[in-house]
């Protein structure tokens, strides 16, 4: 018999707040397919006004409790069984983070949980990584943020190392990063990943993937080194207004890619690494997942 599940996730990011609708799959003695239904994305950029005021303003309270009111609306014109709402790095560390999440759940019931960096690379990795991790060979993960950046290596299969870094990109905008962080992210790459001789990088977040539609490469093809390196040239060269013109990019978009691409190619550079896979996840889709594996452990508990 053939089960089908709808499950949401809302990803409360530094730059952008996102929901993702997924319907799961589950015919009988076949695999379970995960399909994303639809993605909305709106650019509220909570972490311009935490990491630089320490709270979110008025104005940005209400365009979050609209946005969520609104995704509410979604969650039940889609019939969504399950959903989890996540905030990450600028709810995090916002004053009044706790106050705006309160304040969400007695206006239109959505209930956000703040979660540290650790967790939310434990969630990404609950992703279909599995399925582009070979055994045999040792990757990087960098999941790169408005507010923080998430580093896990893997090798033969297990994670070795997972570190969350307050490296983002809204926070490289407002030049709110020390040299000693660059320093201490330098150093945490070069140490764990000095062991091994041959190092890919996997590489998640809107601007990787915004690079990677623009390179024309078929999906499961890595990039390298070399045209990272190129295209963080060419954006330099362009002005804010160009990137938005020339390469079509969103307004949000325009000004944090060229921090996201700088973490990018210092991590491939510290790592040895010579390409970067992108596989299109991020932790929209591991929420999905991490809710899928805990219905199924519920399901095994009960029969």
């Amino acid at each position: 018999m053939l089960k089908i599940r709808k499950y949401a996730a809302i990803d409360i990011g530094s730059n952008a707040v996102r929901l993702l609708v997924s319907t799961i799959t589950e015919p009988e003695n076949k695999e379970t397919t995960f399909k994303k239904t639809s993605l909305v994305r709106v650019p509220i950029r909570l972490g311009a006004d935490v990491f630089v005021n320490g709270k979110i303003s008025e104005e940005n309270m209400i365009r979050m409790k609209d946005t969520m009111r609104a995704y509410s609306l979604l969650m039940k014109s889609h019939k969504i069984e399950k959903y989890k709402a996540c905030a990450t790095s600028a709810m995090r560390d916002a004053s009044n983070g706790e106050e705006l999440a309160s304040q969400v759940l007695e206006d239109c019931g959505i209930d956000i949980e703040i979660i540290d960096g650790e967790h939310e690379a434990a969630i990404i990795a609950a992703t279909d990584l599995h399925e582009l991790i070979q055994d045999d060979k040792t990757y990087l993960y960098v999941d790169v943020g408005g507010g923080s950046t998430e580093f896990t290596l893997y090798s033969g299969g297990e994670t070795i190392a997972s570190r969350s870094f307050k490296l983002g990109t809204v926070r490289l905008l407002n030049e709110m990063v020390d040299d000693s962080l660059w320093e201490e992210v330098e150093a945490w790459i070069k140490a764990k990943t000095k062991p091994y001789t041959k190092i890919a990088l996997i590489g998640s977040g809107g601007n990787i993937n915004n690079i990677f539609k623009s390179s024309g490469k078929k999906l499961g093809k890595p990039l390298s080194y070399l045209y990272l390196s190129s295209y963080y040239q060419l954006l330099n060269s362009l002005t804010y207004e160009d990137r938005i013109s020339q390469l079509g990019m969103n307004t949000d978009r325009a000004d944090v890619i060229i921090p996201a691409t700088k973490i990018y190619l210092s991590a491939m550079k510290w790592s040895r690494s010579k390409s970067v896979h992108v596989p299109k996840i991020g932790l929209a889709d591991g929420i999905i997942k991490s809710l899928y594996n805990d219905a199924k452990k519920e399901e095994m508990v009960l029969d």
